[in-house]
Formats: C-alpha cells, sequence, structure tokens
C-alpha cells in the first residue's frame, strides 16, 4: 500500500512553508555593534542545545510536512562541535533538497572542503565592510582577509551557492554600496544588504544606523540593475542581477511594504522552541516531542496546529519586536 502524503504547513493566511531557519547555539565569538556589542555572555538556566537524535527527529518530521529547505544557523552554528555531524544528519533525512549555513566565516578556509562533504550545498558569509579597519569596527574582530580566504575555499570545494551578508549601517557602511556592488561583479558573487534592524536591546542603535533599503534599490535602478521574479524556496530578499555581466544583490527590508506577505519559514531555537515570528512572542517548546522516534505522529499534529495560528505579519512598524532580545538568540 502507498503511503499517503501528508498536508504540507500551511497557514490560515494562505502561506506555505517549505524553509527551517534551525539554530544550533546562540554563542557567537564575534562583538557585531548590531547584535552582541559586548561579546556573548552564556544566560543562567538556560536549557541544554537540542542534541544530534533530537534535531534529526525535528528535522525528520518538518520534512514529512513539505519542508526541503534547512538553514543551520546562531549564534556562530559552526562552534557548535556536533557542526559537522549535524549537517550530516540532516543531509541524509528524505525530503531535504539543500543545506544552507549562515556563518561569520570563522575558521571556513581551512573547513569549507569538510562542510561540502557534510552535505552543506549552500553559504551565507556575514562580511559588513571592505575595509579591514571598518570591519574590525563593526565586528570587533581583524578577520577580513580570513572571510576573503574563506570565499575561495568554498568555490573551490565546490559549494555552489556562495552569498555575502552585510547589514545596512547608516553612517558606518552606507558609503561603501559602490564597492560592494563593484566586488560582486568582479568576484561574480551574491550579496544581501540587510536592513538592521530593532530588537530589545539596541533601541538607540538602532535609531541612529537604521537605513531602508529603498536606499539600496534606488542606488541599484540608477545602476540600470534588473529586479527579479522570486524563485522557489528563496528567503525573503529582493534580487536584483547586473545586466552587464556577473553578480546579483538581494535586499532584505523587513520594513518594507508586505515583506511578511511571502512568509515561507520557520525557527526553531537551539533548545527547541519554535518560533513561528523572528519577531513574535516566546517561542514553543517542542522538545517533550523530540525524545523517541515514535512520538513522530504528536509532533506532526501539534506543529499543524501551531502554525495554522501564524500571525499575518511582524509588529515592527509598531516598535514592537516581541521577545527577541538580539538576533543571535534565534539566529536572525
Amino acid at each position: 500500500m502507498n503511503e499517503v502524503a501528508l498536508p504540507q504547513l500551511e497557514d490560515k493566511h494562505g502561506r506555505r512553508f517549505e524553509y527551517l531557519r534551525l539554530s544550533l547555539t546562540d554563542v557567537c565569538n564575534f562583538r557585531c555593534s548590531y547584535c552582541l556589542p559586548d561579546g556573548y555572555r552564556k544566560a543562567k538556566g538556560v536549557p541544554a542545545n537540542l542534541t544530534v537524535d533530537e534535531i534529526r527527529r525535528l528535522v525528520s518530521a518538518f520534512a514529512e510536512l513539505g519542508l526541503w529547505k534547512v538553514r543551520l544557523t546562531g549564534g556562530e552554528p559552526t562552534l557548535r562541535r556536533e557542526f559537522q555531524e549535524i549537517a550530516a544528519a540532516v543531509s541524509g533525512i528524505s525530503g531535504v533538497r539543500k543545506i544552507a549555513v549562515t556563518t561569520n566565516g570563522y575558521r571556513l578556509a581551512e573547513r569549507a572542503q569538510s562542510y561540502a562533504d557534510a552535505g552543506i550545498s549552500a553559504i551565507n558569509i556575514s562580511m559588513d565592510s571592505l575595509k579591514p579597519a571598518r570591519f574590525r569596527a563593526i565586528t570587533g574582530h581583524d578577520r577580513l582577509d580570513e572571510i576573503l580566504r574563506g570565499i575561495e575555499a568554498c568555490r573551490a570545494a565546490g559549494i555552489g551557492s556562495i552569498k555575502l551578508n552585510a547589514v545596512l549601517l547608516k553612517g558606518l557602511n552606507d558609503d561603501e554600496l559602490d564597492d560592494f556592488t563593484a566586488f560582486v561583479v568582479a568576484h561574480d558573487l551574491a550579496l544581501r544588504f540587510i536592513e538592521v534592524m530593532r530588537t530589545n536591546d539596541n533601541p538607540e542603535y538602532f535609531n541612529a544606523h537604521h537605513l531602508p533599503g529603498i536606499y539600496v534599490a534606488n542606488r541599484l535602478e540608477a545602476l540600470g540593475w534588473q529586479r527579479q521574479a522570486r524563485q522557489a524556496g528563496a528567503g525573503p530578499a529582493i534580487d536584483y542581477a547586473n545586466p552587464h555581466g556577473p553578480g546579483r544583490i538581494g535586499i532584505i527590508a523587513p520594513y518594507s511594504k508586505d515583506f511578511c506577505a511571502s512568509c515561507n519559514r520557520l525557527r526553531v531555537s537551539a533548545t527547541g522552541k519554535l518560533h513561528l515570528c523572528l519577531f513574535g512572542d516566546a517561542g514553543i517548546d517542542l522538545r517533550p516531542l523530540l525524545q523517541r522516534d515514535d512520538q513522530r505522529a504528536e509532533l506532526i499534529e501539534r506543529l499543524h496546529r501551531l502554525v495554522a495560528t501564524k500571525a499575518p505579519a511582524h509588529l515592527l512598524h509598531q516598535g514592537n519586536s516581541g521577545a527577541t532580545p538580539h538576533l543571535a538568540s534565534i539566529g536572525g
């Protein structure tokens, strides 16, 4: 007898979900001014991170419900001791077609091949400036050269999708827009400009440095770059292609109109809490249903019920960033 396909996850607003952002740790070794300016500080009483077996059960349930893209996030996910074991476990799950990782580039030059061997086919690398001194000022580390070597190592390892992430910061790196554009063209790369987002711990920083994504869009359109149609499984970026050659630039603008209308992603924290929105209230604990393989039916039923309650949009425009203390807490 053929197995009956389970209905895909869908909310009451007609949005279907095929993309899971899975945090492996909230620990980060960078001190980015927009996220963890004082560095990572371990909170008291936080449960241990999900084990490899718990992660396998979690992703297997999501895959049965139609999610086929998994992004491993943090904190800095590669600091997790079992990072490669987790990536390999997720890549072996039926239905998962793409495993991506978002990283600050830590030790990427020496580890890119092992990441590819573990099944990672897409990588996003944070790079908030092309100028070494400014990079250090924003991130707290003088590692720009290390990241540039990591990009080339990813190419050599055969990782098919390499993207750069740059948080757009008024007065800090907004004067580098043309330099970034020239860089992605010269190196045939994709880059995402991300609007800085207000969280519970950065309202003054946000007010000082927020720059709308339309700033980038206007400049790209003035240069003749062409907006592209959204691809299946893509994240929230509005993508532009260079009409004269290689290079792509995307804009992630959470304060733009209808940003949430095409949402296709769900988030799970490193300790197993489902977050229906990056800027929602405290997550829902799934961990009790990740202890045994025979709990899968109950887990799937609960996922269906919870996803149906997803709100139509975040409340950032009202200055409400929910329970998110900072972006490292559930992977951005």
